[in-house]
């Protein structure tokens, strides 16, 4: 791993993928996923090693404990995303089905929740959009942003309290 995090050795990588794939497969074989599933996941976890190798640190853990790390992140990130409700289809309405007043509703609610999304502060804003508005998962806001798990979650909930607090009279 240090070959591949210091000179991008293809070799090493290749070293690497043969010894541990194999592993990973059986790992996400046995919680219950379809094989086709465990090989996709096999080469995300294989192709995140490489791209973020130069993260790895061996004072922080085993490469095995890094690599198992990322999998095992990968694999609640497809729980989730799976178990995200879809969204019906939408019928849209005739141009002459629409109430004047549900249309004016909607826009003060829109205003009303821009200005709202104002009042946070930029760093919460953003994670709120990524996460509401982008749909994002926290692990992809991290990667996108680089900004620790821990902190995203804070941003959100603080948020998120801050915005009820802004729109408690549309309930």
């Amino acid at each position: 791993m240090i070959a591949v995090r210091d000179q991008r050795d293809k070799t090493a990588f290749a070293q690497l993928f043969d010894f541990y794939a194999p592993r990973l497969k059986a790992m996400a074989v046995r919680t219950g996923m379809r094989s086709d599933e465990a090989e996709d996941i096999v080469q995300e976890v294989l192709l995140t090693a490489w791209r973020k190798a130069a993260q790895f640190d061996p004072e922080r853990a085993q490469v095995s404990s890094w690599i198992y790390q990322i999998a095992r992140n990968r694999q609640v990130d497809l729980v989730r995303k799976e178990r995200r409700p879809v969204p019906e289809e939408l019928k849209l309405p005739d141009a002459d089905d629409e109430d004047a007043n549900q249309v004016l509703g909607l826009e003060q609610e829109t205003s009303q929740l821009k200005a709202a999304l104002s009042t946070l502060s930029e760093d919460q804003r953003i994670v709120v959009e990524k996460a509401y508005l982008g749909e994002l998962s926290h692990s992809e806001i991290r990667d996108v942003t680089g900004l620790p798990l821990g902190t995203i979650k804070s941003r959100i909930r603080l948020g998120l309290e801050r915005l009820r607090h802004e729109l408690k009279e549309l309930r």
